[in-house]
């Protein structure tokens, strides 16, 4: 019989004390053996694309921290390289792409999408393979808005202007891509369910850039698109949505998407959390400086969501990911008082 992973009772609408816990970026550069294996990689997409290394990297945190969760190593951004774009990282600059045109739209050639991932698949086939059988495999991919804004700029941007403009100059040019990335990343999640992820989610950490009407058509549709393709094939795996930024839009986002699990940024005030938990589990919101200051201000932030949040269907989460900055002493105290200990 298969062990319990409490990560997923709690999607279910169990309540469990004290919670599950994982971090975003949770496998990252705050650990000195994640940046020894990212040197020896080469680039960060060979790293995402080598399962040997992946692998290793997706467990490192769960060996030294033991997480209820483990998310799965790679990028939101192998979507549009697998569909022909070029991607590249570069160290102080994040992603870079040549900017896509309106006119290429139509040209996007999906053909070799699966093949060009077949090493993802195989990382999430061994993770779920050497993992502790009680945690949790979570896969996930980019919303498909946040994915097209950095396919338009071509890198990141403070507000997303190059993709808020492209969107009312050329609306049906933008549906398309949206629908497209959405079908394309729906086949994604759908092939890492089937080689062992437990849970997926969809990171849109660009939607709190939007107007009313561009949030229900940039971000709504495409996440409702992606999780009706997913649940057509695996009606039961729970999907997170995490609509970073997302306000008062979050009650919204749930009910007209469908996703079972809410991730919540650390903006969002522990009373709405708590009505957003009313609906089902909810995951997040500790803001991530917390961790790298430490001392009171960590341990008052935990407090806080445990005391709000505890008592219903709750995954314990950053509200964002992990910084490169965060001493791991304070990640090591963070767990101690999710989990009740005295703390460091």
């Amino acid at each position: 019989m298969a062990m319990k992973r409490v990560m997923v009772d709690v999607l279910k609408g169990q309540s469990v004390f004290p919670p599950p816990v994982w971090m975003m970026r949770q496998a990252g550069r705050y650990l000195p053996e994640y940046r020894e294996v990212r040197q020896r990689a080469g680039s960060f997409l060979d790293l995402c694309y080598n399962p040997d290394l992946a692998v290793e990297v997706t467990l490192q945190p769960i060996r030294r921290f033991g997480f209820d969760a483990s998310i799965l190593f790679s990028d939101i951004l192998v979507v549009p390289h697998a569909l022909g774009r070029d991607v590249r990282f570069e160290e102080g600059r994040g992603p870079l792409m040549t900017p896509i045109g309106a006119g290429e739209i139509a040209g996007i050639d999906g053909e070799l999408f699966h093949v060009h991932l077949a090493p993802v698949y195989e990382t999430v086939r061994r993770l779920r393979n050497e993992l502790p059988a009680e945690v949790t495999l979570i896969g996930f991919c980019g919303a498909p808005w946040t994915v097209a804004t950095y396919m338009i700029a071509g890198h990141g941007t403070p507000d997303q202007a190059p993709a808020r403009l492209f969107a009312f100059r050329h609306p049906e040019k933008l549906a398309a891509l949206l629908d497209l990335l959405a079908e394309f990343s729906a086949a994604y999640l759908i092939r890492q369910i089937e080689a062992g992820a437990d849970v997926v989610q969809i990171f849109d950490s660009w939607s709190g850039v939007l107007d009313e009407a561009s949030f229900e058509a940039h971000c709504v549709r495409p996440v409702q698109k992606i999780v009706g393709l997913v649940r057509a094939v695996y009606p039961d795996v729970p999907i997170i949505g995490f609509p970073k930024g997302a306000g008062t839009r979050y009650d919204v986002y749930r009910a007209k998407t469908g996703v079972t699990g809410l991730g919540l940024d650390w903006t969002v005030p522990l009373s709405q959390a708590a009505r957003l938990q009313s609906d089902g589990a909810i995951q997040g919101n500790l803001d991530p400086l917390r961790v790298v200051a430490g001392g009171r201000a960590l341990q008052e932030g935990v407090e806080r969501i445990l005391g709000a949040l505890g008592g219903g269907p709750l995954i314990f989460n950053l509200g964002h990911g992990i910084t490169p900055e965060a001493p791991i002493a304070h990640v090591e105290a963070m767990l101690q008082y999710v989990r009740g200990s005295e703390g460091l």
